[in-house]
């Protein structure tokens, strides 16, 4: 009889390597590969899960605090809320760099998916909107005239030079930290 130990090896390798398949190789990925990869079987899978779909929205979930982590800095960070704003694109300019960077995970989700009803999706869209939300709480602390609007210029920066970089066909150094600043001040940031 499996013990608890057991269980959360188990669910932590299915996690783990849907984490990694699910971005590499994205969601289309079948659950023979998936529990391949994880070392694990069909039947633990399924004991552990109802589907593939909440194993990818599980590992989306799991995934999140790690993200938030990278892009935003804590609520004791003292730089300016301009400041944190650009470090969000500087981080993105950083990670886009390397060879393994195939864009956010979060929209690359919801882009394969296409159904925002999707366990995943509704994981993907509320990681999404708290990036949004924090574009909105900086620009409205940094004095920026419609912090709503803006908040919503930056993600759709964010979001799409993600998707170019993730997919090869654009370099992000220098690029998006040069476009947030210029939607800053022209927001009176």
């Amino acid at each position: 009889m499996a013990t608890t130990t057991d269980k959360a090896s188990t669910r932590d390798r299915l996690l783990d390597a849907a984490a990694e398949l699910f971005y590499r190789d994205g969601v289309s990925l079948g659950v023979e590969a998936l529990c391949r990869a994880a070392g694990v079987s069909k039947r633990s899978m399924y004991q552990l899960f109802a589907s593939k779909d909440e194993v990818l929205a599980a590992s989306l979930e799991r995934r999140a605090p790690e993200y938030g982590r990278m892009l935003h800095l804590g609520p004791e960070d003292p730089r300016s809320p301009r400041e944190r704003i650009l470090y969000v694109f500087e981080q993105l300019e950083r990670v886009s760099a390397e060879d393994d960077y195939r864009g956010c995970p979060y929209l690359s989700a919801l882009v394969e998916l296409k159904d925002p009803e999707h366990p995943a999706s509704v994981v993907a869209l509320r990681v999404k909107g708290a990036l949004t939300e924090a574009f909105r709480a900086d620009a409205e602390r940094g004095g920026a005239r419609d912090p709503e609007l803006l908040a919503r210029q930056l993600t759709l920066v964010f979001d799409g030079a993600s998707a170019r970089a993730g997919a090869k066909a654009e370099t992000l150094t220098g690029l998006t930290t040069s476009t947030a600043t210029a939607l800053l001040d022209a927001s009176g940031m």
